[in-house]
């Protein structure tokens, strides 16, 4: 598996996202832990989580305990296995998602999390969304104060824009890590926060990095553009997305969402497929 690094840590340049395994739509407990298993096997050491991704307000952090019961029970060593969670989303139980980006509730979140991932410190921990009540630097304080307690060993951010991102690397004092925000063939509006990342050597983690390529969304002439790639080099319409966004710059390490053994295993096909200027040109150009 081809690597690629957040902070000072090397992980697999495809990651696991786990929130399919969690909310509306979630499959079963052991097709849940079989996927996450089948994602270890081929190589992948990051997987993220959250925990608001759940379903029940009674459920809080189901995606976090669902992975680590299957790193529990995973045959390998999952030592190198960084598992990276977030903090500050929440789900009342009735479908809505809201936010909470106090203080208080950032190191609340971070001492249940500890918990049910049965760790002494989180290996990645990330603010997921901005509050719109709370002023940015509080909760990305926190995150400082939470690195400085050894708590969290790397810290990020998610669903930021570029000037919460440079805050954030100048609150942290240059630690920011990681930058976690949507992008895909069909959602490229966070180009600006990639490039930034490139610029300053921090991870870009695009959330729903296949946005609906194969799936059921209809993406039009991007799904024809992009299938045609696959067709010419006999792979799938999904691994030609991840190895597009992989070209994109060595700092992109996309987390396709799965709640399958397959998928995740065709999705990190995509670092071996080398894709050529013309067809990058051409897919940029969609």
């Amino acid at each position: 598996m081809q690597q690629r690094r957040i902070g000072g840590v090397e992980v697999s340049a495809i990651g696991l996202g786990g929130m399919p395994m969690s909310i509306e739509g979630r499959p079963d407990r052991d097709r849940s832990i079989r996927t996450i298993h089948a994602a270890l096997d081929a190589g992948v050491t990051l997987i993220d989580t959250a925990d608001a991704y759940h379903i029940g307000a009674d459920e809080v952090g189901h995606n976090e305990s669902l992975i680590a019961e299957a790193l529990a029970s995973w045959s390998g060593d999952s030592s190198s296995v960084l598992v990276a969670t977030k903090g500050g989303h929440l789900r009342p139980g009735d479908g809505s998602w809201t936010v909470d980006g106090s203080a208080k509730h950032i190191r609340e979140a971070v001492e249940a999390s500890l918990e049910r991932l049965g760790v002494d410190a989180i290996g990645l921990y990330q603010y997921h969304r901005p509050d719109p009540k709370v002023d940015y630097s509080e909760p990305v304080g926190v995150l400082g104060e939470l690195l400085d307690e050894g708590k969290i060993r790397l810290a990020g951010i998610s669903n930021a824009n570029p000037d919460q991102i440079r805050q954030a690397q100048e609150l942290l004092g240059g630690r920011l890590v990681s930058v976690q925000n949507q992008y895909s063939p069909a959602f490229r509006s966070s180009e600006p926060e990639l490039q930034l990342c490139d610029e300053l050597g921090i991870a870009f983690l695009p959330w729903s990095p296949l946005g609906g390529i194969g799936g059921a969304g209809d993406l039009g002439s991007k799904f024809a553009a992009f299938q045609q790639v696959a067709e010419a080099h006999g792979v799938s319409a999904q691994q030609v997305c991840l190895a597009w966004e992989l070209a994109k710059s060595p700092v992109v390490i996309p987390i396709p969402g799965s709640s399958r053994p397959e998928t995740i295993q065709d999705s990190v096909k995509a670092v071996d497929l080398v894709l050529s200027a013309e067809e990058l040109a051409t897919l940029d150009a969609v």
